[in-house]
């Protein structure tokens, strides 16, 4: 029986997803498979993560979360992968689960819908575009600062959405894949420092952590190198400040995509914002760039995230080839 090479899976996901999108008429009766997961985290939580609980005991108890979970979709993973390779046609279900699992058509076309609202319509619609894609209060943002929040959002999940799964699939096939996935969704839900999570939730931010140190500083340098190919962009720029902005970021990965787009569309990202739960007082990257970011800017960040996508799909191609080789 001849099945398709993991890594030509991989491949054809990226190629879907890019053109289609991640199916989401697939989801009207069925959940995705990302809603699972969060669904699987809640539980835990509500079963778990009891206020009258003492901080220790609730930080076992998170980091018991973690270990289960991930061991789950560890199990999960491998039993897809398993199907893939020992039965006809198996291996359908796990290019179908790669092209829901990657987000990079999703991300462009959502960042996308931001500039094109600002520009052509109103700050009102731009504010309920990037509500999508960001956890900061769109009503207290005036343009500018919805045209940054979008073009940070898009380095961001660069890495965490793009390179990351692509990254730990490369290293661990499907399961790899499916325990990244569920440690981000973790980390998004439980791994905030807020007096209900700050304990629990700290296994699971630390792991997110972890497993996005190789993707972030991936996701930094594909998008210096894409800046080569973007009109008016700056890949020197990128790459200095990067080098020299990255560790000014709140989160020990975010700065290296983020500090890579801010250099090279020679804007101020990051800097003092106010979210529903608190206001953060973190320091400009790139702070001799300009903070009055423009729809233009956005349009420019989405150009410049389609070539860097484009550039994580070669490097599974290059794989691809070397193991035919």
């Amino acid at each position: 029986m001849s099945v398709p090479d993991p890594l030509f899976l991989l491949l054809c996901a990226i190629a879907v997803d890019a053109y289609v999108g991640g199916m989401d008429f697939l989801f009207r009766r069925i959940s995705h498979p990302v809603v699972i997961i969060g669904r699987a985290i809640d539980w835990m939580d509500d079963k778990l993560n009891r206020p009258h609980r003492g901080v220790n005991d609730r930080r076992l108890r998170g980091l018991l979360t973690v270990m289960v979970l991930c061991g789950g979709a560890w199990a999960v993973g491998w039993g897809i992968s398993w199907l893939s390779t020992h039965y006809p046609h198996g291996w359908i279900v796990e290019l179908l689960l790669l092209i829901v699992l990657l987000a990079q058509r999703e991300l462009f076309d959502r960042v996308r819908a931001v500039g094109v609202a600002l520009k052509t319509e109103s700050l009102e619609a731009g504010r309920r575009e990037v509500a999508h894609i960001v956890g900061r209060d769109p009503s207290l943002l005036d343009g500018h600062g919805v045209s940054r929040a979008a073009i940070e959002s898009c380095a961001e999940n660069f890495s965490d959405g793009v390179v990351a799964p692509v990254f730990w699939y490369l290293i661990f096939g499907f399961p790899g894949l499916l325990v990244y996935k569920t440690a981000n969704t973790m980390d998004s839900m439980i791994g905030h420092r807020t007096p209900r999570h700050e304990a629990f939730g700290m296994a699971a931010a630390r792991l997110d952590d972890l497993l996005n140190v190789p993707p972030a500083r991936l996701a930094g340098l594909l998008i210096t190198i894409a800046a080569l190919f973007t009109p008016k962009a700056r890949p020197w720029a990128a790459f200095k400040t990067m080098l020299r902005d990255a560790g000014k970021h709140r989160s020990i990965n975010a700065g290296w995509p983020e500090a890579a787009m801010a250099g090279a569309l020679n804007l101020a990202l990051a800097g003092p914002r106010r979210y529903r739960e608190m206001t953060v007082e973190d320091p400009w990257i790139n702070e001799a760039g300009t903070a009055k970011a423009t729809p233009e800017h956005v349009g420019q960040a989405v150009y410049l995230y389609a070539v860097a996508c484009l550039l994580n799909a070669l490097i599974v191609l290059a794989a691809l080839l070397f193991i035919w080789a």
